[in-house]
C-alpha cells in the first residue's frame, strides 16, 4: 500500500489543520459566585490558552445566593468549545455552564449606543435608518443624535453598516445577554 507523502508531511501531532477545521460561535452561560476574582480566574483560563472571547457580560442575578452570570460567546473548533465548557466547570467558583447554542432554543440581546453626528441631510437620513431598525432617540440636537438599539447581534451590525455613513461619531456596545427558552433554568 502506497502512502501519500505529501499528505502524510501535512499532518501534525496537534490534529487537522485548523484551515481544515469548521469555525463556530457559541454562546455560554456561566452561573458563579459574585465574588472578587471570580472574573480574573475566568478570563485567564481563557487567555492561559490562547482562546478568544468575542463577547463577555456578567451581572448578578441572586442577592440572597451571591451569584452572578456570565454570558460568553466565544469563539473555536467544536474541540476548542468542548474544551472551554470542560475547563470552566471545573473551576471552584462555577456553579453550573451551559453551552445555549447546544441545549436549544435561547434567546439573545444586546444594546448598543449609537451617536451620529453631521449635516441637516445626514441627520434625516439617519433618522430614516434608525425608524427602519427600530432604534430609539436618547439624545437630539440639530447636529446629532444619540441611537439605542436592543436586537440581535446581527440586527445590530446590520443597523451599524447603514448609519455608519450618515456620520457615526462613538458606538458603545454591551455584549451579548442570553437566556434559554423554555421552562428549564440555569
Amino acid at each position: 500500500m502506497m502512502v501519500n507523502k505529501e499528505k502524510e508531511n501535512n499532518l501534525s501531532v496537534y490534529g487537522a489543520d485548523p484551515d481544515d477545521q469548521v469555525i463556530e460561535r457559541h454562546t455560554l452561560s456561566v452561573l458563579v459566585d459574585n465574588e472578587p476574582g471570580v472574573l480574573a480566574r475566568v478570563i485567564g483560563l481563557f487567555s492561559g490558552r490562547g482562546y478568544n472571547i468575542e463577547s463577555l457580560t456578567v451581572a448578578e442575578v441572586s442577592h440572597k445566593l451571591n451569584q452572578s452570570r456570565m454570558t460568553i460567546v466565544a469563539v473555536g473548533t467544536p474541540a476548542v468549545i468542548t474544551q472551554i465548557i470542560s475547563q470552566l466547570g471545573r473551576l471552584v467558583p462555577v456553579h453550573k455552564v451551559t453551552d445555549l447554542t447546544e441545549e436549544g432554543a435561547f434567546v439573545e440581546r444586546e444594546l448598543a449606543l449609537i451617536k451620529v453626528a453631521g449635516d441637516k441631510d445626514k441627520m434625516a437620513e439617519a433618522l430614516k435608518i434608525s425608524k427602519k431598525h427600530n432604534a430609539e432617540i436618547l439624545d437630539e440636537t440639530t447636529e446629532s443624535y444619540v441611537f439605542q438599539v436592543v436586537a440581535s447581534i446581527k440586527d445590530v451590525d446590520a443597523f451599524l453598516e447603514e448609519i455608519i455613513p450618515t456620520g457615526m461619531q462613538n458606538i458603545s456596545r454591551t455584549g451579548s445577554a442570553a437566556i434559554s427558552c423554555g421552562k428549564d433554568k440555569i
